[in-house]
């Protein structure tokens, strides 16, 4: 049967009268924004403040790059161990698990139930197997990739594709910082993440809201002290000369947001230098402090000063801190580098924690620990990439302590129960700041964009 081709639609109309009609619209448009802009309502912008009240003022969240092993970690398998060498085919989705077939491997390390909750740990954990009744552990993890990249940015950002606000960004957009001297949004590097900075972009927002980035050894903050021959007065006057200048420019580009954050972030680092170095400087914690965090004790060292320094920055009004540790990549000798990277991690994260509860301010503080996916059951001495099903834990503030959400199959393969999807991560988060996560909205390329797409559910059973 022959089709005939439908109607051709002129895009403004036939006529000159439907043409100006049409396109007047766009002028209007154009200035609306030129006239809500010069009253302060920039397209994106919000003035910061909580949807309901939050649970938890800050967040810390420990990124384990290269995604630990659930099954070594948080997640007990004795039917894997009973079942280890045998040969499996596990036939998964496509992109959720580098290997679904081979000799099933089992955990070589001891899980014991710890606290009055009785929730197991692994040996490989000793320090935080005491602060088992703090935690609420996600068992029930996915994912949509399996490649550390694509994954990476969904742990950060909810897509697996770049160009999109990070968790950080999307907290600062909402919340601003408490401490107007310091960054809200603070990034604290031990071993580079895969996509390295996009992690910690504000995709199409303002720069403004991106992560600012600390060194973990020598000066934390580079170039943050003036030139030798520039006093604080001198550079005061020069940066109100340039801002008028840029204020002149910017009365031409009302809706240039980027300009602002330009502006603004020359007078965050003009604030930082009298601020930022006592905020970075551990040389004032006590020997017990230091010795909690695992500091001059080897192999915890750096992670430790990276653990104290965020808890500092959270006394002191920074937002949202972001500690990533490498690399848990382990596709070769698993069980050493496991024992050697919790080695490097377990006193610290249990020091953090121990030390916020101490000055109170664990109940206003989410502690969050995850990597990018899991590990697959599946491998001869290493284990590769799995995103269907991984294990990840929520701690402090609005956290139900000593919880367990769903559940892995007896190999640790698939989620069984209680799935809680990336998105569902990123919800609660939010939430537990205060923040709705369908109405935190930003206006961008002609409609509303959100940290979790048009998806995501509160994890309900472990918010207290």
């Amino acid at each position: 049967m022959k089709h005939s081709p439908p109607p051709f639609h002129f895009p403004c109309g036939r006529t000159r009268r439907e043409f100006l009609w049409q396109a007047g619209n766009g002028f209007f448009g154009t200035a609306l924004a030129s006239m809500l802009a010069r009253d302060g309502v920039k397209a994106g912008e919000v003035t910061p403040s909580t949807h309901f009240p939050a649970k938890a003022k800050n967040c810390i969240f420990l990124f384990m790059v290269g995604g630990p092993s659930h099954m070594d970690t948080f997640d007990p398998k004795p039917v894997l161990g009973k079942r280890h060498g045998e040969e499996y085919d596990f036939k998964p989705a496509k992109g959720v698990s580098q290997k679904g077939k081979g000799k099933l491997k089992g955990s070589p390390f001891e899980f014991k139930a710890c606290g009055q909750s009785g929730i197991e740990i692994s040996e490989l954990f000793p320090h935080l197997r005491e602060h088992a009744d703090e935690l609420a552990i996600i068992r029930s993890t996915k994912a949509d990739s399996a490649a550390h990249g694509a994954a990476s940015l969904q742990m950060n950002t909810g897509f697996v594709r770049q160009g999109h606000p990070c968790l950080g960004s999307w907290a600062n957009y909402g919340l601003g910082s408490s401490n107007n001297n310091m960054p809200g949004f603070v990034v604290l590097v031990n071993g580079a993440p895969y996509s390295g900075a996009q992690n910690w972009s504000s995709g199409f927002m303002p720069s403004g809201h991106q992560g600012t980035v600390f060194k973990t050894s020598g000066t934390p903050v580079p170039n943050l002290d003036p030139a030798m021959d520039r006093s604080l007065e001198t550079q005061r006057d020069q940066l109100d000369l340039l801002a008028t200048w840029n204020r002149e420019h910017q009365s031409h580009l009302p809706v240039n947001s980027e300009l602002s954050a330009r502006i603004e972030a020359y007078e965050l680092a003009y604030r930082m230098q009298a601020h930022a170095p006592e905020a970075v400087d551990l040389s004032g914690e006590t020997d017990h402090t230091r010795k909690l965090y695992g500091i001059g004790a080897g192999e915890a060292d750096r992670f430790g000063k990276s653990c104290l320094m965020a808890r500092r920055l959270v006394e002191r009004g920074t937002r949202f801190v972001q500690l990533y540790h490498s690399n848990w990549d382990t596709h070769g000798d698993n069980d050493k580098r496991h024992q050697k990277l919790c080695e490097q991690t377990d006193k610290p994260i249990a020091g953090l924690l121990a030390d916020l509860k101490a000055r109170g301010l664990l109940d206003e503080t989410l502690i969050v620990w995850a990597g990018e996916f899991g590990r697959t059951p599946v491998g001869t001495g290493g284990r590769d990439h799995h995103a269907a099903g991984f294990s990840t834990w929520m701690a402090g503030g609005g956290i139900k302590g000593g919880t367990i959400q769903g559940a892995t199959d007896e190999f640790g393969f698939r989620v069984t129960e209680g799935e809680a999807h990336v998105h569902d991560l990123h919800a609660t988060i939010l939430h537990l700041m205060g923040l709705d996560h369908k109405e935190l909205t930003y206006f961008h390329s002609g409609r509303d964009f959100r940290l979790t797409d048009v998806f995501g559910q509160v994890l309900t059973d472990i918010v207290a």
